[in-house]
């Protein structure tokens, strides 16, 4: 509505006049507030901040997050003598109070998935370079010598029989006896573990995969927590922690041939990358943020409906086949 409005009738035609209140709309061609580019603008402190997050697809959430227990090989089996004559009884007890591969193997198999989904709470480990002040002229300088890192505790969920529990007991059973009070050798009761830092890429079906990744090596759990009970928390579900020692750890990474830090093949384990997936996911990884973005899930839905996509959930898009996700 106009500040003033006025008009005469002149030769049958109407003719007003007034005064706008708002001008923004006129020669909107020429506004300059329409020729600065759209999105983040990297030539600023916040917009390289955008450029960052977009880059990335966006922070790392603590709640995303995957771990893989195995148990040690164990005792091994008795094996009878030259004469097939069984081995002292004090013999056979003594190996007999230790979990054997058999035993070790079958509760692996039939419980080793569940103990993983219930893990409630992890940390990564730390590293802690040991350093000793040599000092010639002037400051003291640090000189590494040793590194280390704290043992990890986990928190576990528990179903009503407390399986969760049995198996860290199960696995400890490994390294001592309750029976004869001896402990096994080293490489019988320690085992290797893996967390998964989890994300989204936008370039691929899945809505979690690894982004990140850890392998703790000589891992056995050194201190079993004990579960609490209290009338008064009717409907709470039994936690347990159960703390971790291990030898040494080492990250699944190595740098491509840009520099940057991608998920690789290391020599211990075949984990896969985040790569570009056939000539579009090439090309769309050079595009910017905002653009791969929308290109990536024009490309999806075509990919879900075509036969072959629709059959697969777009995992493969001929002549175009994506890498398998981790298995977890």
């Amino acid at each position: 509505m106009a500040i003033l409005r006025g008009g005469v009738r002149i030769g049958g035609f109407d003719v007003r006049l007034g005064l706008p209140r708002d001008r923004s709309l006129d020669n909107v061609e020429n506004d300059k507030r329409f020729r600065r580019p759209q999105g983040p603008q990297k030539e600023t402190t916040m917009g390289r901040i955008h450029s960052y997050v977009n880059e990335a697809e966006g922070f790392a959430r603590k709640a995303k997050f995957y771990v893989e227990f195995y148990l040690p090989k164990g005792a091994s089996p008795i094996v009878l003598g030259d004469d097939l004559s069984e081995p002292s009884l004090g013999a056979e007890e003594t190996l007999q109070t230790f979990k054997t591969q058999s035993e070790l193997v079958g509760i692996q198999n039939s419980n080793a998935k569940r103990v993983n989904a219930f893990c409630n709470a992890i940390s990564m480990p730390d590293r802690d370079i040991q350093t000793l002040e040599v000092k010639t002229a002037g400051p003291a300088r640090k000189i590494a010598y040793d590194y280390k890192s704290a043992d990890i505790t986990a928190t576990f969920y528990s179903d009503k029989f407390l399986r969760e529990r049995t198996y860290f007991e199960t696995w400890q059973a490994a390294a001592f006896s309750t029976q004869s009070h001896n402990f096994n050798f080293y490489d019988n009761y320690v085992s290797d573990v893996n967390i998964f830092q989890l994300g989204s890429y936008a370039s691929k079906a899945e809505r979690d995969d690894v982004t990140y990744a850890v392998k703790l090596f000589d891992c056995f759990p050194k201190i079993i927590g004990p579960v609490d009970y209290a009338y008064a928390d009717t409907n709470t579900i039994t936690t347990f922690n159960v703390t971790f020692t291990f030898r040494y750890w080492v990250n699944y990474y190595f740098h491509n041939k840009n520099g940057n830090f991608a998920l690789g093949q290391p020599n211990f384990r075949n984990v896969d990358v985040k790569s570009s997936y056939g000539a579009f996911g090439g090309l769309l990884n050079r595009l910017p943020p905002e653009l791969r973005r929308a290109g990536t899930q024009v490309l999806d839905g075509i990919k879900r409906r075509i036969p072959i996509g629709g059959i697969t959930g777009g995992r493969v898009f001929p002549p175009f086949g994506n890498l398998p996700p981790l298995n977890l």
